[in-house]
C-alpha cells in the first residue's frame, strides 16, 4: 500500500482527532509531505505540509488548530486536529507535495464534525 491514512471519525465541534498516514518509501522520500482535505462538493485542498527537516506550512483556515508532524524513520506523517469545526468535515488524504501527475491517493480517512 502506497498511502494508508487512519484516525478519522465523528466528533463534536470543539473536539480533537489525530490522523496518521503511512507512506511507501518512494513517496515519503520526497522532500515535502502534506495532508489534503476534500470537503463535500469541493475540490481537494492542501491544509498542512512539512518538509524533511520539520519546517511546516499551515493553511490559514486551520492555523492555530492543526499541527503536522512526521517521523522519517517510520515513513509516517500525522495531523493533530484540535478545536474542530463543522467546516473541517471531509475526507483527508496524505501525499507528497506536489503529488505528481497520476499520483495514487489511497482511500483517505473521513472526518465528520457535528455542530
Amino acid at each position: 500500500v502506497q498511502l494508508q491514512a487512519s484516525g478519522g471519525g465523528l466528533v463534536q465541534a470543539g473536539g480533537s482527532l489525530r490522523l496518521s498516514c503511512t507512506a511507501s518509501g518512494s513517496i515519503f522520500s520526497r522532500n515535502v509531505m502534506g495532508w489534503y482535505r476534500q470537503a463535500p462538493g469541493k475540490q481537494r485542498e492542501l491544509v498542512a505540509a512539512i518538509d524533511r527537516v520539520g519546517a511546516t506550512s499551515i493553511h490559514d483556515s486551520v492555523k492555530g488548530r492543526f499541527t503536522i508532524s512526521r517521523d522519517n524513520s517510520k515513513n509516517t506523517v500525522d495531523l493533530q486536529m484540535n478545536n474542530l469545526k463543522p467546516e473541517d468535515t471531509g475526507v483527508y488524504h496524505c501525499n507528497a507535495v506536489p503529488p505528481g501527475l497520476g499520483a495514487s491517493w489511497g482511500q483517505g480517512t473521513l472526518v465528520t464534525v457535528s455542530s
